[in-house]
């Protein structure tokens, strides 16, 4: 069994690796009239009972390994911020959400069914912004919009513990991730800078940390994990450096993922990616087209 942290009523599950992709971290928290579950990651598949039970699931965002448990809860209530609903009910909502080509929705469906379970729910039903649950005995969650991810990303704060569950805000020597068509770089932005106001002792991660309880380090973590922002700016800059380029031959070069890497949505990751850093370069006045499309440095 994947060891098991108890935070007061919150129990956090670690995946594979402290949930690295593809698995991620598991919350649940019980309440003295229900037992709720913070996503459904690969783990949540090897918890038991202790999450089969659960009553309501709520979904900080929607991406396919948060949702690779959901087969297993047919009977819980599921709840996704109201941004993200349609791409938790259906598999054109979840396509409008991802954004990609039809040829990569084609073998992207392949890989979700085989590898993490996918089981939309049309029943789901949408929170927003400050959307508080009561779960009796004292115990609630509240929910904070922090958008950029995707358009629906949120924390869910455990108030009575001081524990924030803040997703795919996740610490990781990757960076933030924001390349697909709901994802924004500028409220990506917006969002680093709000999460770190969470009023908040012990943070969790979806990926890599898992669980950081000591304020300054969470800080330390936090600044690192958005720096990666700026540094690929500047990696952008340093192609154009070398003269102008297209989009698609910045693409190639990839800002992302090591040239040669693959996964369906890699390429179309790298395109939003790369789109919207030059977006916010060229509002800057640092970069601009030419007369052919060609991006190069002012």
């Amino acid at each position: 069994m994947d060891s098991v942290q108890h935070w007061g009523v919150a129990r956090v599950y670690l995946g594979d690796k402290s949930g690295k992709y593809p698995d991620g971290n598991q919350v649940i928290v019980q309440g003295a009239d229900l037992r709720v579950a913070f996503d459904t990651p690969l783990v949540a598949n090897r918890i038991g009972p202790d999450f089969d039970g659960v009553d309501l699931v709520i979904l900080g965002h929607v991406h396919e390994d948060h949702m690779a448990g959901l087969h297993r809860v047919p009977r819980a209530r599921v709840q996704v911020h109201e941004a993200d609903l349609a791409a938790a009910q259906s598999w054109a909502g979840f396509c409008a959400h991802y954004g990609y080509a039809q040829p990569v929705l084609d073998e992207l469906y392949t890989m979700v069914k085989a590898d993490f379970h996918y089981h939309p729910r049309p029943d789901a039903t949408a929170y927003t912004d400050g959307t508080v649950w009561d779960l009796g005995g004292g115990v609630r969650i509240r929910a904070h919009h922090l958008p950029g991810h995707t358009s629906g990303h949120c924390a869910l704060v455990v108030e009575s513990e001081g524990l924030a569950f803040i997703g795919d805000i996740d610490l990781t020597g990757f960076g933030p991730y924001y390349g697909d068509a709901t994802s924004s770089l500028a409220q990506f932005r917006s969002s680093l800078r709000r999460v770190a106001e969470l009023d908040a002792k012990v943070w969790v991660t979806s990926h890599h940390r898992a669980v950081v309880s000591d304020r300054v380090q969470f800080l330390a973590d936090l600044q690192r994990f958005a720096s990666k922002i700026d540094e690929r700016s500047e990696k952008l800059l340093g192609y154009l450096q070398e003269g102008p380029q297209t989009l698609d031959q910045l693409v190639a070069r990839r800002l992302l993922y090591p040239v040669g890497f693959h996964l369906p949505y890699v390429e179309s990751a790298e395109r939003n990616t790369i789109a919207m850093h030059l977006e916010e370069l060229a509002a800057a006045g640092r970069v601009a087209q030419d007369a052919a499309g060609a991006w190069q440095r002012v």
